[in-house]
């Protein structure tokens, strides 16, 4: 062997570099990569109420779905049963299409409504904008129960306002008539959802800034146009947040009809009225827990299928 490649030969291994500490580092001079596992622990907390208030039940409402409650034997799996069934119960279709029609009319009125409070108020031509903006939200602050109980003696026909109106006037309005009682039950949530969503676009509107407004004014534009060209378009965005809260909370309607059930007379208000009316019936006053969780399961599906269409339509409507 020769001396150069003897030389060679005995040439060691470049070391590594030795950060402070001892810590190793690569050849570049940087440390080799390690998981941060910061971003989990900060969304600890949320992730663990998330999954034991949202995850679990929704899993357990499924579980249940799948079995059927006997006198004999107990809980038995039965698969998909229960959503055939619910497929052809005609009670559950009926309540569906009562709580859609009650979407299509109630919803559209009452955003028209906050729309036209939100822009009232962004006008700056409004007297008492603060009072205006407080009792217009303070409807939301009463709990639906106490709302429908006030609703409730306001509509009587024996007592309460519209009792006094037919003595005073010599009519026989009735607005808990069967014909009537779904309008009825949309005006209770008209009142207290308007100043919500009004509160919604009046923020939409708040991010708009006011030299826009002069700048339309200067070139000759009406208030009118303003509202057409500026304010309206900018509240797209916000209508389809509240179209789709709105929709969440048509298709969940209980509390009204349930208390209004012991104010009607007669049998307006079945056990089926709405699809939580069904489902909480069927469960503590059915025993039927089972088909109960099936027909919860079906109704989300229906929800979130109804939202989605509507988010998407409304991200369309934003990239054109």
């Amino acid at each position: 062997m020769s001396e150069a490649e003897g030389s060679t030969a005995r040439v060691p291994a470049p070391a590594r570099a030795q950060g402070p500490g001892g810590t190793a580092r690569s050849r570049n001079g940087e440390r080799p990569h390690k998981p941060d596992w910061r971003g989990w622990k900060f969304m600890g907390p949320f992730v663990l109420v998330f999954v034991f208030v949202f995850v679990l039940p929704v899993l357990y409402a499924i579980y249940l779905s799948l079995y059927e409650k006997r006198m004999i034997g107990g809980n038995v799996f039965v698969g998909l049963a229960n959503y055939v069934r619910l497929l052809k119960d005609g009670q559950f279709w009926s309540s569906v299409g009562r709580v859609a029609l009650f979407t299509v009319v109630q919803v559209p009125i009452m955003l028209f409504l906050a729309a036209l409070m939100a822009l009232a108020l962004d006008s700056l031509k409004l007297h008492g904008t603060r009072f205006f903006r407080i009792t217009t939200f303070l409807p939301y602050a009463v709990p639906a129960v106490v709302a429908a109980l006030m609703w409730g003696f306001i509509y009587g026909t024996k007592y309460g306002m519209v009792g006094s109106l037919n003595q005073w006037l010599g009519t026989h309005i009735d607005v808990l008539q069967p014909s009537v009682l779904l309008a009825a039950i949309g005006n209770i949530n008209t009142w207290e959802f308007t100043g919500y969503n009004m509160l919604i676009f009046y923020s939409s509107l708040s991010t708009v800034p006011h030299s826009l407004y002069e700048a339309a004014a200067i070139d000759g534009a009406s208030e009118w146009q303003i509202v057409r060209s500026i304010k309206v378009p900018e509240l797209k965005s916000s209508l389809v947040i509240t179209v789709i809260f709105s929709i969440i909370g048509s298709f969940q309607l209980f509390n009204e009809p349930s208390v209004l059930q012991t104010m009607v007379p007669g049998n307006a208000i079945t056990t089926y009225y709405t699809p939580n009316m069904y489902a909480y019936n069927l469960s503590f006053m059915g025993g039927q827990s089972n088909y109960a969780a099936a027909l919860a399961i079906v109704m989300a599906i229906i929800t979130m299928v109804a939202a989605y269409a509507v988010q998407l339509r409304g991200m369309k409507e934003q990239m054109q």
